[in-house]
Parts: C-alpha cells; sequence; structure tokens
C-alpha cells in the first residue's frame, strides 16, 4: 500500500464502494417504474450521483496501493443478496426503499466515519445521500398516503421487511470482517457504547418512518 492503512478502513471503504456500485445499477432500473418523466429523471439523478461516488470510493482505495475490485469482493455477497431479497415491484417501493434502506446505511456510515481520519472521513461523509433526494423520497410518500392512506400499512410492512434484510446482511458482514467490526469496537470502548451507538440509530430510524406517515 501506498500509505500505511488499517485493514478495516480498506473494508469501509470496499463495502461502500460496492454499495454505490450496486445502487447505481438498482436505482438505474428502478427509474423505469417513475410514472412520468420528472420522477424518472430524479431517480435517474440519484442513480448518476451513485456511480460517481463509486469512482471517487474507487480511486481512493487506488490510492492507498488496493485494487478497488479485491476490496470490494468480500461484500458482493451480502449486498447482492439484500437486493435480491428487496426488488421492488413499484416506483413506491422503489422511493421507500431509497428512503429507509439507504437513510439506515447512512446513519451507520455516519456513525463509523467519526472514527476515521483524514481524508477518509470527508470522503466517506461526502459520499452519503444528498437531502434533497432523501426529502424527494418523503414527500412522494407522504403524497401517496395522503391520496390513500391504505397505502402507509402496506408500505410500513415493506420498510419492516428491508430493514430486517439490512441487519440480516450486516451481522453476515460482521461475522465475516473481524476488522470492520473491530474498528466500531476499539472506538465506542464498551457495551455500553456500543449500545449507545445502536440506539442513536434506532431513534433516528423511528424518526425517519415517522416523519413520513409510516409505522415503525
Amino acid at each position: 500500500m501506498s500509505e500505511s492503512v488499517a485493514p478495516a478502513v480498506v473494508d469501509l471503504l470496499g463495502v461502500l464502494a460496492y454499495a454505490e456500485l450496486l445502487a447505481f445499477d438498482r436505482m438505474a432500473a428502478d427509474a423505469r417504474l417513475a410514472p412520468d418523466l420528472r420522477r424518472r429523471a430524479m431517480l435517474s439523478e440519484m442513480a448518476a450521483r451513485e456511480i460517481d461516488n463509486y469512482c471517487r470510493l474507487a480511486e481512493r482505495l487506488r490510492q492507498l496501493g488496493v485494487d478497488p475490485e479485491a476490496a470490494m469482493q468480500p461484500f458482493v455477497p451480502a449486498l447482492h443478496e439484500y437486493h435480491e431479497q428487496t426488488d421492488p415491484k413499484d416506483w413506491l417501493e422503489a422511493l421507500t426503499k431509497a428512503y429507509v434502506g439507504d437513510g439506515l446505511a447512512d446513519d451507520f456510515y455516519r456513525e463509523i466515519a467519526a472514527f476515521l481520519r483524514s481524508p477518509d472521513r470527508e470522503l466517506v461523509l461526502d459520499v452519503l445521500h444528498e437531502s434533497r433526494f432523501s426529502e424527494f423520497a418523503a414527500e412522494e410518500i407522504r403524497s401517496a398516503i395522503a391520496a390513500d392512506p391504505r397505502v402507509a400499512n402496506r408500505l410500513s410492512m415493506w420498510a419492516r421487511r428491508l430493514t430486517g434484510e439490512a441487519l440480516s446482511q450486516a451481522q453476515r458482514v460482521a461475522a465475516d470482517r473481524a476488522e470492520l467490526i473491530g474498528l466500531i469496537a476499539a472506538e465506542v470502548g464498551d457495551q455500553a457504547g456500543l449500545m449507545a451507538l445502536f440506539k442513536r440509530l434506532t431513534t433516528d430510524h423511528t424518526a425517519r418512518m415517522t416523519a413520513v406517515g409510516l409505522n415503525n
């Protein structure tokens, strides 16, 4: 490696890079579910941001002397399985996946970024999803529920499925990549610190669901 870097940092950049690459593929496909061109363009723009983020993360890995494909490979099964198990059937499911799934992931990566040194801390924070995309998805979901309150129950169930599948695959990664989990454990210090971290994640997730009228 051209810089001294911990394996956990390579793992974090690797999982983020593959997440961005796969998100590009999925969002580009989901854009076809949009009911009109304006909405299709917005989701396509979100997809374009994902591939730009992937390129930045891959370049950072190269700067560290790491092959991006090698760094991403350990995370292919878990992330691929998550997306296979959460393939949206319609526009609202696609938006809920972007809003809930990406939001949960962003909260987690934001917590980890606090443990990193520059420039990796700033890079991780910068590749998280833009607030305007989250706001767009949230407004679409709220509007759909206002038009038909029955939508709330369907999307709430879908959101719970997304969350459950995300946690399942996160546990799979944790079992396989001890260095990445070790980074978190070393920084939070003890069981109380780890519980506090998960409490923050849960609180943020609950607030996100409530903000659009979904039941946690």
